[in-house]
């Protein structure tokens, strides 16, 4: 893989690669069997693209999300523009087929924590008076009401911090693209969350999974034509702090990281979907997760827990190939 912090483009045969930073991560674009000027065109489109949806998304810089924001917090109706509505009227679906456990409405909790600061060394929890102010005012995406594309809310602590949907809903409109020029064969890979369209040549586009704690990956398993694969973790972001790991996927019940799961895989057609139900399902842990996955539709889950138990359902058992399966402790669920 190809990788470098700024734009750039190669390819091998009938293969295209560029890659792009944006939305914090690097975004890999592979295009198979298709023209070098069709490849040219589309990763000219796709690095503005990107770019432009972080302009608009961020909630941490002047955009169009950080002006929604404020107009909530002053109690003011606005008009959300059209590159950030059906974000907000999907999550606001997504919050409720979650049961709450997809909320990006803690804007105010993700920036309290202050994640984006997780590898200095003067970094600490932050105050647990402020979480449970925070945590006290319930910020809900059923808070916000849409009457077309204005936008109000009656609870001014609400805060929309899109960032665990708008990766993958972002992969989509690309993907969708690439369709409308004729490409039929892709993979965008965003920091290991990926979508594929078509196949790679002959084969199946073959993906690892990271093992949280170990160097490696723990499993593999081969992508099907329009299928997402994405995984969260608690190793993406985090910080030790007297001998305790503190991550960034916060359970907008407590306040405080989510316990009991390391990491997350889901494989959905949907891109934005497999998103949120990865951040939604590590929240409700070894305990709930598949009650979440059912009322998400989500059918495929794997689940690795922090004492390294991996929880999946039947039919992921018979997608995923472990790397050490004699040694392995599997949690077999019922089918979803």
């Amino acid at each position: 893989m190809y990788l470098s912090a700024s734009s750039c483009s190669n390819h091998t045969g009938s293969e295209y690669r560029h890659t792009i930073f944006a939305f914090g991560t690097l975004i890999e674009i592979t295009l198979f069997n298709t023209t070098e000027s069709k490849a040219d065109d589309a990763f000219d489109h796709l690095e503005r693209s990107f770019h432009d949806y972080h302009a608009s998304w961020t909630p941490w810089e002047t955009s169009d999300l950080s002006r929604i924001n404020e107009s909530i917090q002053a109690g003011n109706r606005v008009s959300v523009p059209k590159q950030v509505l059906p974000l907000i009227t999907v999550s606001k679906d997504l919050f409720e087929s979650s049961n709450g456990l997809f909320n990006p409405a803690i804007g105010n909790l993700i920036n309290l924590w202050q994640m984006h600061r997780h590898d200095e060394a003067s970094i600490s929890p932050p105050d647990a008076a402020d979480i449970a102010r925070l945590v006290k005012q319930n910020p809900k995406m059923s808070d916000i009401h849409l009457d077309g594309a204005l936008l109000d809310s009656h609870n001014p602590g609400v805060q929309l911090s899109l960032g665990a949907f708008a990766k993958g809903y972002a992969i989509d409109l690309a993907m969708e693209y690439l369709q409308s020029r004729g490409i039929a064969h892709a993979v965008i890979n965003a920091g290991g969350d990926l979508r594929v369209i078509g196949q790679h040549g002959e084969r199946p586009w073959r993906i690892g999974i990271r093992h949280p704690r170990e160097d490696g990956v723990i499993a593999w398993l081969d992508a099907r034509a329009n299928e997402s694969i994405f995984t969260s973790g608690d190793y993406e972001r985090f910080y030790m702090h007297d001998s305790k790991r503190y991550h960034h996927i916060l359970d907008p019940r407590t306040g405080y990281p989510a316990v009991g799961a390391a990491s997350v895989t889901v494989i959905h057609h949907d891109a934005g979907i497999a998103d949120a139900a990865a951040t939604a399902l590590f929240v409700a842990g070894p305990e709930h997760w598949q009650e979440v996955a059912r009322s998400m539709d989500i059918k495929y889950v794997m689940l690795i827990d922090t004492d390294s138990a991996i929880h999946m359902n039947p039919a992921m058992q018979k997608r995923v190939h472990l790397a050490n399966s004699e040694t392995s402790h599997i949690v077999l669920s019922q089918p979803l």
